[in-house]
């Protein structure tokens, strides 16, 4: 209703008035007359429900109703959000402003009290993180402070936490502190409630056979854990590949995203086995055309053992040489007396065997067989030098030429009666034998120190026992005595024939 510029009119208004307060008694007009705008009403906590009227300045004015009127600063409202006039909120009061007179607010206190009221231990929340400490992390949970502890960031342990800040997580609370409005939090129970419903999802649809994608979440001297969504399998070392793997780390790192093989399924034991050499083509499948017996080939030195060394011929393709096979005129009691691991060496196949996995190799068959022509170079009776390469209680080795020895028995060390082959000679010595037979089958031969042949020292002998009697009888002529028959002899110590 617009003003009237004239003068009012004291007799109307006078009559207006007296028309409608005619019902009013002068004592309920007493009563109107000292009446104050009555205090909003507020709950157990303080709060009250109010509108935003205008915003002057760094404050927001609020009305409560009643012509109560009040304030808040404007900090207290998100600034992407800015309050506005005829919003209806839920404030805390504080108390009155001594300068102004009027109520003062909290939005911020209310927004806590409802959070606190809104929330229980269990509950699954999303924070921002904010900070960290040394401890863990800091977060901020609507109007809330919250806390991780570092043990509960993660399923597996952190180092660096520094990339988590800015991030929101959502965490379960496993402490309320409503007093000091504080919360404490735990990621890692959200993470392994959500690996569980994977693993039983996961779990039932995996099949021996199938091929799936995994990442690698922890390396072992005996392989590798895969994480295949929720369900860890483990992929053996031996599964890696079909070439020899010391760690899985020389062909594997933390994090790695791979595909795997499921080899085979547990349930009972909670197991899943995993390869990847699975997913490659064996080279065995082509070792039957590609190596030959005779065939001369490359590799490289891999192990050295007592026996012998494994030789790979190509990634995933080895053979054993033997330490028999390493040389024909040493003698090697260890591979490491001629090779190094990692040696590249060329050597000849002896035998292949596809069906076990199996290839012998040979290093001497390269060269030639110092005993192919042996028996046509020591003919029996020969007489040769040769060296005392070793003794034995029951003779002595003399190495001929090298690769080439023979043993001489000790009942062939001398015309005498030896108590012990050292009593004749010694390692190292060089001494001059007689060939008396050679097996090259068996890389046998027989050697006598005996120079003279035996039938040959038994004819002078009789001859000189002849010429002796002679003299004896003054020259008459005696009846020679019958010759004795020869006595069987017993089988001598080494298994040699006199």
């Amino acid at each position: 209703m617009g003003l009237n510029p004239h003068p009012l009119d004291d007799k109307r208004l006078k009559l207006e008035l007296d028309r409608e307060l005619a019902d009013v008694s002068p004592d309920d007009l007493e009563r109107l007359a000292a009446a104050r705008p009555a205090a909003p009403a507020a709950d157990e906590r303080g709060r009250v429900p109010g509108r935003i009227v205008e915003i002057r300045g760094a404050d927001v004015y609020v009305d409560l109703g009643g012509k109560s009127e009040a304030f808040l600063p404007l900090d207290e409202f998100d600034p992407h959000t800015p309050p506005q006039p005829g919003e209806l909120h839920t404030f805390v009061m504080q108390g009155i402003d001594r300068e102004s007179g009027l109520m003062r607010l909290s939005l911020r206190e209310a927004r806590t009290e409802a959070d606190l009221d809104s929330i229980r231990v269990g509950d699954v929340v999303e924070g921002r993180v904010t900070g960290l400490n040394l401890g863990g992390l800091e977060l901020t949970v609507g109007s809330l402070r919250g806390f991780l502890p570092k043990s509960q960031v993660e399923l597996e342990r952190i180092e660096d936490f520094t990339p988590y800040i800015g991030r929101r997580l959502e965490c379960q609370i496993t402490e309320i502190d409503r007093r000091g409005r504080n919360l404490v939090l735990s990621r890692r129970r959200v993470l392994e409630r959500k690996r569980e419903e994977l693993r039983q999802q996961v779990r039932y649809t995996l099949a021996e056979g199938q091929v799936r994608k995994g990442v690698v979440r922890r390396l072992m001297e005996y392989g590798a854990f895969v994480d295949l969504g929720g369900v860890d399998g483990l992929l053996h070392v031996s599964d890696i590949s079909y070439a020899r793997v010391s760690h899985p780390r020389d062909v594997l790192k933390v994090g790695d995203e791979i595909e795997v093989k499921v080899l085979k399924i547990d349930l009972v034991k909670d197991r899943i086995s995993l390869g990847t050499k699975q997913l490659q083509p064996d080279p065995w499948n082509v070792v039957e055309a590609n190596y030959r017996l005779g065939q001369n080939v490359e590799g490289r030195v891999l192990r050295l053992m007592p026996f012998g060394a494994f030789v790979e011929l190509e990634p995933g393709v080895e053979g054993l040489l033997p330490v028999s096979e390493l040389s024909w005129t040493k003698r090697v009691n260890h591979p490491r007396e001629l090779l190094q691991e990692g040696d590249a060496i060329r050597c000849s196949i002896l035998a292949v065997d596809v069906e076990q996995r199996k290839i012998a190799l040979s290093l001497k068959a390269l060269g030639p067989d110092p005993w192919r022509d042996v028996h046509e170079r020591y003919l029996p009776d020969t007489v040769v030098s040769g060296r005392v390469r070793g003794l034995a209680d029951f003779g002595a080795f003399i190495e001929l030429e090298e690769g080439v020895e023979g043993l001489v028995h000790i009942s062939e060390m001398s015309d005498k009666r030896i108590r012990t082959p050292a009593d004749v000679c010694k390692a190292g010595d060089v001494v001059q034998v007689r060939v008396k037979s050679v097996d090259p089958a068996q890389r046998r031969i027989s050697l006598s120190m005996r120079i003279a042949p035996a039938e040959e020292a038994d004819e002078a002998s009789a001859e000189a026992a002849t010429a002796a009697g002679s003299a004896t009888s003054g020259g008459a002529t005696k009846p020679a005595r019958p010759a004795a028959k020869p006595r069987k002899r017993k089988a001598l110590k080494g298994g040699l024939d006199r």
